[in-house]
């Protein structure tokens, strides 16, 4: 957390929290939810600046109830959450990173939808996959230890059994059939946070 962030709350500690107004779409990207967004269900739009998104990505956390916040001086705004509260993008030289930029160093435990979404656990993050990066993931994704078709996943979910694995640096992880919902229940998140 940035120290001036740390400041401000000792400074002004009841400040009341703010709800909707901050979205994490599942590409990663954070949006602006002004009041038609909310009243009409949209994502919002996406912030564009720079400092911004990154002062952001530092800053954000989760509390006790699963629900996940950016904390902005003394306040915290909680984010409502497009997938999970981490998006993960592939990248050449890192592998997996996060939305947040954090690369992701290991992964405990790999899930997938029923509608092909690619899900990583690394520790308490869980984080989908941009589906602009399932290329990148597929290519981790073996059947009985030889890379897997896409015809072989499409079967796989119709019929799930052993032998999906999803190939992380040294590790052979089995993958999971799962939907957001159970996840939400055994990884504790709140999709869309309430005072």
């Amino acid at each position: 957390m940035d120290k001036q962030v740390q400041l401000a709350m000792a400074k002004w500690p009841n400040v009341p929290h703010c709800y909707g107004w901050l979205g994490l779409d599942a590409r990663g990207a954070w949006r602006m939810r002004d009041q038609h967004a909310q009243e009409s269900d949209l994502l919002g739009s996406k912030i564009a600046n720079v400092i911004l998104r990154g002062f952001i990505d530092r800053n954000y956390q989760s509390d006790d109830a699963g629900r996940y916040f950016f904390q902005n001086g003394p306040q915290r705004v909680y984010v409502e959450l497009q997938s999970t509260p981490y998006i993960a993008h592939s990248d050449p030289q890192s592998g997996w990173v996060l939305h947040t930029g954090t690369a992701l160093t290991n992964c405990d435990a790999v899930w997938m939808t029923s509608d092909g979404h690619l899900l990583l656990q690394s520790a308490a993050i869980l984080a989908q996959v941009d589906d602009r990066d399932m290329v990148d993931a597929m290519a981790c994704v073996y059947l009985n230890d030889q890379p897997a078709s896409d015809e072989q996943v499409l079967a796989w979910l119709e019929n799930p059994h052993a032998g999906l694995t999803f190939r992380f640096q040294q590790q052979s992880i089995p993958i999971t059939l799962t939907s957001l919902t159970e996840l939400a229940k055994t990884h504790p998140f709140v999709a869309h946070p309430q005072p």
